[in-house]
Formats: structure tokens, C-alpha cells, sequence
């Protein structure tokens, strides 16, 4: 049994109070670095034209009969685009607070990995600024639905920022999609760890229609997608190294900073029931002491209190060792 001694600190809980301003700052700044990352228009059009004419050539351009039934369609088009200027912003959140309160035990590292992921599609957008589909010339063959169908909803002709909040967002950050990066992730967890078959289902359906809602809108191309499930493939493996490393910082600070470092629960203080298994607050949980007990197990009568009284001489005529009496027995030793 590894003693208590050197076994490692239990890592404290994730708190709400820390996880909020955390997730807040990640995003925060996820949202700044896609303003920071406009590129110049006409690069942006050349990659978005350069990934068209590499699908063309592959013949995976399935962005050109979506958008085509999208556009035909307003039963389709419009709850579309509801679903891409909305759910992405509400299922991932959803899921992330489920993973914590319900998943403690997987929260941290899920949350390294959409981290993760989030900083290295910030990357793709720096380094390969792409125009959307639907801001190409009309003659390449797309129509922006956001548009045609902007009267429905809050939405603008700029993307799926709010009227007049165009200028808030970047266009031409569509490589990688973090819409389906970001559905694959979801889908990932609540199928690996729902309960419900519901919800399994649900992570099945959602990347896959989120992968149609993107290319049908014309937000992105197909290759766009690809690109948003190889940035999550890419973060899942670095989210464990990630992780150790930031165990180390975080250990070095609270050897540096002791007052500052957050409280672990002492091993000697999470004693388990041996019958339920459940945690007991009691030490010796488990361990029952009677009456004139100093120790579990050692028994003490009053007529060894009397021996040792007398110099711990034993007494003539005594058949038992001294303590042979039984249990809870005070009755002294004359009277017996």
C-alpha cells in the first residue's frame, strides 16, 4: 500500500468562480485575434477561390447543390441559418457546464482540448485568410442565404453578427471551420459520455448537421470542414502534454506562492467506509473503540489500572495474563 506520505496531492476541483473568468479570457481573446487577423481582400479571395478549384478538381464541391437546395427552399434556408448564427454559441457552452457538474472526472481535459483547438484555428485564420464561399462573385454560382433571408432573423449582410455589429467579426476567417470543429467536439463527448440514448443520438446528428448547415449557407467550403475536424484531431493529441505542463507551472507557483495556491484535500482526511465505500469525515472510519480502550484491539481492565498502580507486580494466584478479562468488565477484582 503506497504510503500517505508520498503519495501525490489529489488535484483540487475545478470551481466555477476560476472556470468562468478562464473560459471568458480564452474566448476574449479568440474573439480579438480574429479581428487582429484580417488579411488583405484580394488574398482572401485568391485562397477561397484556389480551395474551390482544388474541390472542382476532386469533385467534392458538395457546397454547390446544398447551397442551390438552401436557396430554392425557405423551409430549409431559414431554420439554416438560424442554426448557424446560433447553435454553436449555445450547444458548446451547454455542454461544457454539463461536462462540469455532471463529468468532473473528464471537465478539465475536454476543456484543454477545445481550447486547445480554439487557439490553433485562430492560427489557420492568421496564416490562410479565406473568403466564404458566399462572398465570391455571383458568377462562381453561391448566393448568401444569411442575406436573402436576413429579414427573418437579427442577422445582417455580414455574416451572423447583429445589424450594424458587421464590423465586430472577421469574414474571412472560414479556414478552418471552427463550426464543425467545435459540433465534433460535442458530438464526440456526449456520445462517448451521455447516458440517454437521446443524447448519444444528438451526438451523432449535430456535427453532421452542422457540417450540411455551413456549406448549404455558403459560410464554407467542404474542405473548410476537413480542416475544422483535423484542427480538433490535432488538439485532442496536444491537450494531455498541455495539461502536464501547466501541472508543473502550477506546482512551481504554489512552492513559490504557498498562500496563493489552492487547498487539496489531505490524503489522511478521505478515509473510505471499508462496508460502502463512501467517504467518511472520521479518521478512524471503520475502527470501533469501547470503553476503557487506549487502542483499537487493547483491552484494559480496572484491575490492571490496580497492578499498574502497585508497581505492575502481577498478582498471586492470577490464571490469566494481566488483560484477560472481558471486555467492558469494570467489576474489581476483590468482587469477582
Amino acid at each position: 500500500m503506497q504510503d500517505a506520505r508520498t503519495a501525490p496531492a489529489p488535484r483540487p476541483r475545478p470551481r466555477w468562480w476560476t472556470e468562468l473568468p478562464l473560459l471568458a479570457l480564452v474566448y476574449g481573446a479568440y474573439s480579438a485575434g480574429r479581428l487582429v487577423a484580417r488579411g488583405d481582400v484580394s488574398t482572401a479571395v485568391d485562397h477561397g477561390l484556389s480551395i474551390l478549384r482544388l474541390e472542382k478538381t476532386l469533385h467534392i464541391n458538395f457546397e454547390h447543390p446544398l447551397n442551390r437546395l438552401f436557396t430554392a427552399h425557405p423551409s430549409i434556408g431559414i431554420p439554416s441559418d438560424f442554426a448557424y448564427a446560433s447553435l454553436h454559441y449555445l450547444v458548446t457552452p451547454v455542454v461544457l457546464v454539463w461536462l462540469f457538474r455532471r463529468r468532473q472526472e473528464i471537465y478539465r481535459r475536454a476543456r484543454a482540448w477545445l481550447m486547445t483547438s480554439t487557439m490553433l484555428g485562430l492560427i489557420g485564420f492568421t496564416l490562410l485568410p479565406t473568403c466564404p464561399p458566399r462572398l465570391l462573385e455571383a458568377r462562381h454560382g453561391f448566393v448568401d442565404t444569411m442575406a436573402q433571408y436576413s429579414s427573418y432573423g437579427w442577422w445582417g449582410n455580414e455574416a451572423s453578427a447583429p445589424r450594424g455589429m458587421g464590423g465586430m467579426t472577421n469574414q474571412y476567417a472560414a479556414m478552418p471551420s471552427l463550426h464543425v470543429g467545435w459540433a465534433i467536439w460535442c458530438g464526440i463527448l456526449l456520445w462517448r459520455h451521455g447516458r440517454n440514448p437521446y443524447v448519444r443520438a444528438a451526438g451523432v446528428a449535430y456535427p453532421v448537421i452542422t457540417v450540411l448547415v455551413v456549406m448549404g449557407t455558403a459560410n464554407h467550403y467542404f474542405l473548410d470542414a476537413v480542416a475544422g475536424a483535423a484542427v480538433m484531431g490535432v488538439g485532442a493529441l496536444l491537450a494531455r502534454p498541455l495539461m502536464r505542463f501547466a501541472d508543473r507551472v502550477a506546482e512551481r507557483f504554489s512552492v513559490r506562492f504557498p498562500r496563493l495556491a489552492p487547498k487539496a484535500e489531505s490524503p489522511a482526511t478521505r478515509k473510505e467506509s471499508p462496508v460502502s465505500g463512501a467517504e467518511s469525515p472520521i479518521v478512524s472510519a471503520g475502527c470501533e473503540t469501547s470503553a476503557g480502550e487506549r487502542i483499537p484491539g487493547q483491552r484494559t481492565t480496572s484491575a490492571d489500572a490496580v497492578d499498574a498502580a502497585s508497581g505492575g507486580t502481577p498478582r498471586a494466584g492470577s490464571g490469566a495474563p494481566s488483560g484477560a478479562g472481558t471486555a467492558g468488565d469494570d467489576t474489581p477484582a476483590a468482587a469477582r
